[in-house]
């Protein structure tokens, strides 16, 4: 029988979100019930704090020991060592799944619960990691430390709207983790917004003058929506790669956007 989830200590659900989507020992100090991790997608903006923060820092201050390109090598390492890879191995399931299984639904939903990873999944990630680090390193170390703050937790908001939007492709003793997530109710949304529009202010304050805040926050919501109409049309339903595969994307278009606006420019605000 479930668990009410107005039974729940108020700290259970961000804790299980901290031991679902990093790495670090979070469990050693205290397990959450199970039914907590239904919920987790709520709290994922808020695991994105910790990852951006830890990357950011490692960005900025990395430069004052290393090159540049290498400071943003190691901050994406990072990130990488924080979660896992979680949300990479989401990506290259996903675009070995769309990449190679057409248009059949179970060829898809086979090729992405695979372990091995295929040929799309390798150049797939290829790409986007070159692409990623060649964005970060095409902006100065201070914007692109505030945009790692801004496009981590902003991204995985964004991306946790699918779970709302469409119902999970699998049945849930199919699923890879045994879980699948609730629907997001409206306090739940709130909270989800405040989580993932909060780190936005940083970056409007030091180069707001610099960007158009609509292209902001409407380009990855585009970007969001193309790849959601890709999902429904091939799955008629989501998995946990297809959330992983969706933050990653939309956090590159988020960078991609803030890059387009800023090169070039002489930043305001910025004494660092």
């Amino acid at each position: 029988m479930r668990k009410s989830i107005n039974t729940f200590k108020w700290y259970d659900r961000p804790w299980a979100a901290l031991i679902f989507f990093t790495r670090l020992p979070w469990w050693r100090i205290y397990q959450p019930p199970k039914d907590c991790y239904r919920s987790v997608v709520e709290y994922w903006p808020l695991t994105g704090w910790l990852t951006a923060i830890c990357t950011a820092v490692t960005l900025y201050f990395g430069t004052m020991l290393f090159p540049y390109s290498v400071s943003v090598i190691l901050a994406l390492v990072v990130r990488i060592l924080l979660t896992g890879a979680l949300h990479e191995d989401g990506l290259a399931d996903f675009i070995d799944g769309f990449g190679g299984g057409g248009n059949d639904r179970q060829r898809i939903l086979d090729m992405m619960k695979d372990s091995r990873i295929g040929t799309y999944g390798v150049l797939g990630l290829v790409v986007y990691e070159v692409l990623l680090a060649a964005t970060l390193i095409s902006m100065p170390p201070f914007v692109a430390a505030i945009a790692i703050l801004a496009a981590d937790p902003f991204s995985k908001m964004v991306a946790g709207q699918i779970v709302m939007m469409m119902p999970y492709a699998r049945h849930e003793e199919e699923a890879k983790s045994k879980i699948i997530y609730r629907s997001i109710n409206v306090r739940a949304g709130i909270g989800l917004a405040v989580q993932g529009l909060l780190p936005l202010v940083p970056l409007f304050y030091f180069i707001g003058d610099a960007l158009r805040w609509e292209l902001v926050v409407f380009v990855p919501c585009i970007v969001m929506y193309i790849l959601y109409l890709l999902i429904w049309r091939r799955l008629r339903g989501y998995t946990g790669d297809c959330c992983g595969a969706l933050f990653l994307l939309i956090e590159l278009s988020f960078y991609l956007n803030i890059l387009a606006q800023t090169n070039g420019k002489i930043l305001p605000n910025l004494l660092f």
